[in-house]
């Protein structure tokens, strides 16, 4: 039977690993032939090896700030002898990962869409172009369900009613007014949906008229759309919804699952319910995954902006280019300028319960939360809810909030969610089926019946994080062939659209 590890390697070039559970002054860590000079807590870092005044130290392969005085192997390394430094600055891209690779092509069984892109899931969207045709668009998918009308289209997933509490009330142009727009074209055309009814309630700012002509939807087949006021109410609202879904049933129900590259798969990633596990465990284990797709020519998507700040110079040292990096620096000035408009700072130092869990820095904090996106060349950074160009790794501008930030992944076309978490986690996504992947095994088994796979094993030495890494990239592949996840089995995924709202309510 394998013995727990004492302690955890992040990176082959780290000079700390991690304590997995408590250690007492003495003991030996054998994987790395250093003995600890003092006891360290759980969570918290050793060195591995000598670390003179002034010289980085390193965690996930990157600098974490710099010794304050001469530190030996077997030290514990926190406040009192590690500091932020502009040393983190130097950090370079090596490491970073082109999107080919000699390992053999990987598949899954995806539905491929009339535009070339692939889906995952085949479900027909009700999209609202305003909060007042929420009821409606509810309304008419429970009728399309309790009808029994799917029962002939055993290929659609279901109908989903997308709604949200804007679309009215603002400015009828601007950034939140952009911002909206175009994430409920970028949920529409997210290719896990089969086809799309939207509904307007006909007196909006988001004219449905508008938004047709805008996006060149009229001689889309599998896009309908109406207005209440138009139809003469609600009850004939429902009555045309249906009749507009029987329309396009056949279209959607004509789709077939087919072999596919993994190429065409698009991961957003996510954490949220964050523990001191999380950026030693679950993320890295993720970001292992990431790397696996990426090498397929695969897409993956890192999100909140708020939770890279600190660690931002280790996105600009794998950017493919400096147009790259002058996007990524230009949301980032926004993110502070707009932190200070309402009285809040991106800069905060980890809280007292992160220094407790082993966190030093803000920085070793950031870089918990970016270890998730792997090691690959960051190719390209959009804004909120914009179509992607490239494949690889990119960065979509969000906010931290993961409802908030998977709504945007999705409409800038993600058709799964990874999402990590060490407190538990409740969310699903559709159309995009969401994974949960757990930090600690007493999580997992609190909440076994809402979290996919456990990563805790490496905290013990259980697994390495490249064992994990496999493991999450071939469960993506299964449930990227219809394999239903935890939160998909539960129901979630109908309530959680919410599109980040910015301008005043008018």
């Amino acid at each position: 039977m394998r013995r727990p590890a004492l302690a955890v390697r992040l990176h082959p070039g780290d000079n700390v690993v991690v304590a997995s559970g408590r250690i007492a002054a003495g003991a030996l860590i054998e994987s790395e032939g250093v003995r600890t000079a003092q006891a360290i807590p759980s969570g918290h870092k050793i060195a591995t090896r000598e670390i003179a005044e002034g010289d980085a130290v390193l965690k996930y392969g990157q600098v974490i700030g710099v010794a304050t005085s001469a530190i030996r192997a077997g030290d514990h390394v926190h406040q009192h002898n590690l500091a932020m430094s502009d040393l983190r600055a130097a950090a370079s891209g090596e490491g970073a990962l082109s999107s080919t690779t000699d390992a053999p092509t990987r598949t899954f069984r995806g539905y491929r869409r009339a535009n070339g892109k692939v889906g995952i899931r085949n479900y027909i969207g009700v999209l609202t172009s305003v909060n007042c045709s929420a009821t409606v668009a509810r309304m008419i998918a429970e009728a399309a369900e309790r009808s029994g009308m799917l029962d002939d289209w055993p290929q659609i997933d279901g109908v989903v009613p997308i709604t949200h509490t804007s679309g009215c009330g603002m400015a009828g142009s601007g950034e939140g007014f952009d911002i909206l727009r175009r994430t409920l074209w970028g949920t529409a055309a997210n290719p896990n949906f089969g086809a799309v009814l939207l509904v307007g309630l006909g007196c909006e700012v988001i004219q449905v008229g508008r938004f047709i002509k805008d996006y060149g939807l009229g001689s889309n087949p599998t896009f309908e759309a109406f207005t209440i006021q138009d139809s003469g109410g609600t009850r004939r609202a429902v009555e045309e919804g249906l009749a507009r879904l029987r329309t396009l049933l056949p279209l959607a129900g004509a789709a077939q699952r087919t072999e596919c590259p993994a190429s065409a798969l698009v991961l957003g990633l996510q954490c949220g319910g964050s523990d001191a596990w999380s950026g030693v465990t679950s993320n890295p284990a993720l970001g292992d995954a990431a790397d696996r797709l990426v090498a397929q020519g695969g897409t993956v998507i890192l999100s909140e902006t708020p939770e890279i700040y600190g660690a931002e110079h280790l996105l600009i040292a794998r950017a493919e280019n400096p147009q790259v990096v002058d996007r990524l620096k230009d949301r980032l000035v926004w993110w502070e300028a707009y932190a200070r408009s309402h009285g809040a700072e991106l800069d905060n130092n980890p809280s007292p319960g992160n220094l407790a869990g082993g966190l030093t820095t803000i920085l070793e904090k950031s870089l918990g939360a970016v270890a998730k996106s792997g090691s690959s060349t960051l190719r390209e950074v959009v804004n909120y809810a914009e179509p992607l160009s490239r494949q690889g790794l990119v960065f979509m501008d969000s906010p931290g909030f993961d409802p908030c930030s998977a709504t945007g992944q999705v409409a800038s076309g993600a058709t799964m969610i990874a999402f990590t978490t060490g407190r538990g986690s409740a969310f699903g996504c559709k159309p995009s089926p969401s994974l949960k992947l757990s930090s600690n095994t007493q999580i997992y088994e609190r909440m076994s019946e809402d979290i996919d796979l456990d990563c805790g094993a490496i905290a013990s030495g259980g697994a390495s994080v490249q064992d994990k890494g496999a493991e999450i990239f071939e469960l993506l592949l299964r449930v990227a062939s219809g394999e239903r996840t935890k939160s998909e089995q539960l129901g979630y995924g109908g309530a959680e659209f919410v599109p980040w709202q910015l301008g005043a309510t008018l």
